[in-house]
């Protein structure tokens, strides 16, 4: 026997015609939505990268791994526009980053943790967008570093300290891009720190600038976090005062500096093409500042004052073919420590070639060396740090395939 949901009773005439109205309506729903992704741009892209990488030295022995992302981030997502007339337009971004080989969320498992924003571009006045997205240094720095492309993480500088490898965003952030006027472009991010009573806590800010002329390519940027372990080394910002919890923990090169009040970054980049090669150099200044600060993070060893790492970069891009692609890249960081944390040096290596089967699918090989020596945050001897890799010495191999999809 089957119990009524409501008083209410219907003939069955009157169902049918209710069924046939739902199909009317929910056919209209769907012309309107096809109408509007034809008329509005609605793409949805991917990027697959997987592969084998080998470790000479993990942990004193040699390691055969399955790895995802090397050269670039395995991700899915959606874009769009719609044109509203005088050369503005309404803009978005959905964009997810996966661990291939598990089938995981990255980005501390968040839906759409690469980026996700919505705002206006206009061709006139520049474009503003709001939501979760990356900083002046890679908007205008890392995307003109060809080391972070055809690299990846084996090229990135120790733990990625100055964000040239695109591993942190901002949350809540507005962002502007203002047009390019003869070369020139400029921009700058801000992200409010959502702290009652405190509005500098947790907050992020950055500003950046490029410059573009004939074969050459010049870009700089400044970045600015208050309570660096809980806002910027974190995908989910926390606003709780003495945090236990230490965000920087992926990397002895700065996991010690969780008390750091403020995070600062400069960096700078020029390449120069000529012919079918490119050169770069790179340059960046990282300082954790204020140590000390236990409402931001743990200070086990009683640091005070700030920390600072200096890297300088070369890369040589030769371009073969149209299909094949091969890059030398050389880096050196010192690292400033103190009390008793003494200074710190990190020697990286690599060299890589790409072959593009097709326009979307390419195979590639790197082989990178770090040595380290000195001392590390946490006081203990730094050791070399490839990605997420970390060894006594590292000499690792990556062999890897990496598939690219995009489909409007």
């Amino acid at each position: 026997m089957k119990k009524a949901i409501d008083n209410t009773s219907y003939d069955k005439e009157s169902i049918m015609m209710m069924v046939r109205t739902f199909m009317a309506v929910t056919a209209l729903m769907i012309s309107a939505s096809v109408a509007q992704a034809g008329s509005n741009s609605v793409t949805m892209y991917g990027l697959l990268d997987y592969g084998v990488n080998y470790q000479s030295n993990s942990g004193g022995g040699r390691v055969f791994a399955g790895s995802s992302g090397i050269m670039q981030g395995s991700r899915w997502g959606f874009k769009g526009s719609e044109d509203l007339g005088g050369g503005l337009a309404a803009i978005f971004q959905l964009e997810n980053g996966l661990d291939l080989g598990k089938g995981t969320a990255l980005q501390g498992g968040l839906l759409f943790g690469r980026q996700a924003y919505v705002g206006l571009d206009s061709t006139r006045y520049g474009t503003a967008t709001f939501g979760r997205q990356y900083d002046s240094l890679v908007s205008f720095v890392e995307s003109r570093i060809n080391s972070s492309v055809y690299g990846g993480g084996t090229t990135a500088h120790p733990g990625d300290l100055d964000n040239l490898n695109n591993s942190k965003r901002v949350n809540n952030s507005l962002k502007y891009t203002s047009p390019v006027f003869n070369g020139l472009q400029v921009g700058a991010v801000y992200g409010v720190g959502g702290q009652a009573g405190d509005f500098t806590r947790n907050q992020i800010w950055s500003v950046g600038a490029s410059y573009d002329y004939k074969s050459l390519s010049l870009a700089a940027a400044y970045a600015n976090a208050r309570n660096p372990n809980q806002s910027y080394f974190t995908s989910t910002p926390t606003n709780v005062n003495g945090a236990t919890v230490n965000n920087m923990s992926g990397s002895p090169v700065y996991s010690g500096y969780a008390s750091s009040h403020t995070y600062q970054a400069f960096a700078a980049t020029g390449r120069y093409s000529f012919s079918s090669t490119q050169i770069g150099l790179v340059y960046s200044h990282v300082s954790f500042d204020g140590l000390g600060d236990t409402s931001s993070g743990s200070n086990p060893l009683r640091l005070h004052g700030s920390a600072k790492f200096d890297t300088g970069e070369i890369n040589l891009t030769q371009y073969w073919t149209p299909s094949l692609i091969s890059q030398f890249v050389y880096f050196y960081t010192l690292g400033s420590g103190v009390g008793p944390i003494g200074s710190s040096h990190y020697h990286n290596l690599s060299l890589s070639l790409d072959y593009y089967l097709s326009k979307r699918t390419d195979v590639y090989v790197i082989g990178s060396t770090e040595f380290a020596s000195g001392v590390d945050s946490t006081g203990k001897s730094a050791v070399a740090t490839l990605n997420a890799l970390r060894a006594t010495l590292n000499k690792p191999l990556f062999s890897s395939i990496r598939a690219q999809t995009e489909a409007d």
